[in-house]
Formats: C-alpha cells, sequence, structure tokens
C-alpha cells in the first residue's frame, strides 16, 4: 500500500454502523467502506460548498418552505452538472488508487449512490442552512 493511500484510510473516521457482510453486493460493499467514511469525512465541506451554492443563487433557498429546500437540494445535485461534478470531485479526491480502480469498473451506479447519499445528508442537515442574521 503506498504512502497516500495509507494516509488517506488512517484519517477516514470509522463507521461502526456500516456493516460488511458476506452477502451484500459489491456497490454496497464500496458504499459503506468508502462512501460513508469519506462523506463523514467531508462533511464539512459538504455543507460549506451548498451554503456559497445557496448564495450563488441569491439567497432564494431561504425563501422557501422546508418542503421546497428538500427539493431545491435534490435539484441543485440532480441537475445542475458542474455542482454535481463539483461534489464527485471531493469524494473522489480521497480514494485510494484501489478504490478508484473499483469505482470505475461501475461508476454510474456508484454515482448514483454517492449523490443520494450527499442529498440524504444535506437534507438531514437543513436547520444548519438558515439564513444568516445581520448584526
Amino acid at each position: 500500500m503506498s504512502d497516500r493511500s495509507h494516509n488517506l484510510l488512517s484519517i477516514r473516521p470509522e463507521i461502526p454502523s456500516a456493516k460488511i457482510t458476506d452477502n451484500m453486493s459489491e456497490n454496497e460493499r464500496f458504499q459503506n467502506l468508502t462512501f460513508r467514511p469519506i462523506l463523514k469525512l467531508q462533511n464539512f465541506m459538504f455543507i460549506a460548498v451548498f451554503k456559497n451554492y445557496i448564495v450563488k443563487h441569491k439567497n432564494s433557498f431561504y425563501e422557501l418552505s422546508l418542503e421546497k429546500r428538500f427539493e431545491f437540494i435534490e435539484n441543485a445535485i440532480q441537475k445542475d452538472i458542474k455542482f454535481r461534478n463539483s461534489l464527485k470531485g471531493i469524494v473522489i479526491g480521497h480514494f485510494t488508487v484501489e478504490e478508484y480502480e473499483i469505482y470505475i469498473k461501475n461508476s454510474s451506479a456508484l454515482n448514483k449512490r454517492m449523490m443520494n447519499m450527499v442529498i440524504d445528508r444535506l437534507k438531514d442537515q437543513v436547520q444548519l442552512f438558515e439564513e444568516p442574521v445581520l448584526l
């Protein structure tokens, strides 16, 4: 294992709830062993990037109901290809070379899993996207 791979793996948080079983698919295994720790590690970056996305879209997010905010998050990630690619880069940049080789074999299905997990993570933390109070 290269120094880079070792260093990347050493900084990832452990997620005891991410179980690995013999009968799970390769994609599910990749999700639990790779995506979950990286998403947890990068959580503050996702929050910062999405706050910036809100500002770049003229703060319209703040005028929306909770349900519409959830739709805004989904649409931002599913329909804004540049934004989606930026989020993917935040995750893929933390892959080891070995993980990247697994990823490229089934990138389409894994991208869908990855983006759904990011959407869920942002929705679960929607309270962090309240309009800033001016002093």
